[in-house]
């Protein structure tokens, strides 16, 4: 989840501190106002998502850069060449770069918990977020005009892009953003080791088909030994088992953990992730199986 330290103090460190003690992967955003190296340090086998430009130098540099830092797996996310237009964030007046106003600050004192807990504490403790992961050097502020700046030139991420990442990058490598069975089959071809199936949380493009639905071709076009893992819309222990049962290896789930962290902190966070666990084992247990790797095809009925 981007941004996370705005929504909660610490944000991405209380995620992956959580993710460590549940022992289930952890997959540090881009955009994230912390310190990749931060985020290592807590959780050596947390994974790092970058938004790659499509500049050989920048590319390299970056890569270098998340190797130094110690991350294992590097994701590359290849479903946001531009900018969404996001009208419901539009809605809610909320912007980045993040834009200081009457609004913004009736919301914080309308929310003192968040402003005091959150905003201030942050401010005291670390100064003015930025964005620290977008390059190979520290990024702009979050109330920057040039925050867009940093993440710019993605628009020319092509094939060849990932073929140069796949040279250089030593560690395993999973591209974010397939919803499409040939480019499941191209990026395993590139030697990708691994793909999630993913429309961004439905934040894209309108009309996007829904990661779920596409997930059994993908399957098919790669085969089954190779793995395909999925996020996107992800509430219950049950929407995870019916992406199981259709082939996924993986659910990643985004904005419920950023919720449970914004309430409860990095507890909050351990109380989510046990609330899908006791779905998904009391499901298991309705189903009549023992383990997630028992459920099949033929556990769902298809309505057409």
């Amino acid at each position: 989840m981007g941004i996370s330290a705005l929504t909660a103090f610490e944000g991405d460190l209380i995620q992956t501190r959580a993710a460590r003690e549940a022992n289930i992967p952890a997959i540090m955003s881009g955009s994230s106002l912390l310190p990749m190296e931060a985020v290592v340090q807590e959780n050596p086998d947390a994974w790092f998502q970058a938004y790659v430009p499509g500049e050989d130098a920048k590319i390299l540099a970056l890569l270098e850069r998340v190797q130094r830092a110690g991350f294992k797996t590097l994701v590359v996310t290849a479903d946001v060449p531009v900018s969404a237009n996001r009208e419901n964030l539009i809605r809610a007046r909320f912007s980045t770069p993040l834009k200081p106003d009457l609004h913004l600050a009736w919301e914080g004192i309308t929310h003192p918990r968040w402003l005091l807990g959150t905003a201030l504490r942050t401010l005291l403790r670390r100064g003015m977020p930025h964005f620290e992961n977008s390059g190979v050097g520290r990024g702009a502020p979050i109330v920057s005009a040039n925050v867009m700046r940093d993440f710019g030139a993605r628009d020319h991420l092509s094939w060849r892009h990932l073929e140069l990442i796949r040279r250089h990058w030593p560690g395993t490598l999973v591209v974010k953003g397939i919803l499409d069975p040939a480019d499941a089959v191209r990026a395993r071809e590139v030697g990708v080791e691994g793909i999630i199936v993913s429309n961004h949380g439905g934040r894209q493009l309108d009309g996007s088909v829904a990661p779920l639905a596409i997930l059994p071709q993908v399957v098919k076009a790669v085969g089954s030994d190779y793995p395909v893992m999925i996020d996107s819309g992800f509430r219950r222990g049950g929407d995870i088992l019916m992406a199981l049962a259709l082939g996924a290896k993986f659910v990643f789930i985004g904005r419920p953990m950023n919720y449970a962290g914004a309430v409860g902190g990095q507890p909050g966070i351990k109380h989510a992730i046990g609330i899908l666990a006791t779905e998904l084992s009391r499901n298991m247990a309705l189903l009549g199986i023992q383990s997630p790797g028992e459920v099949r095809r033929d556990s769902l009925r298809i309505v057409r």
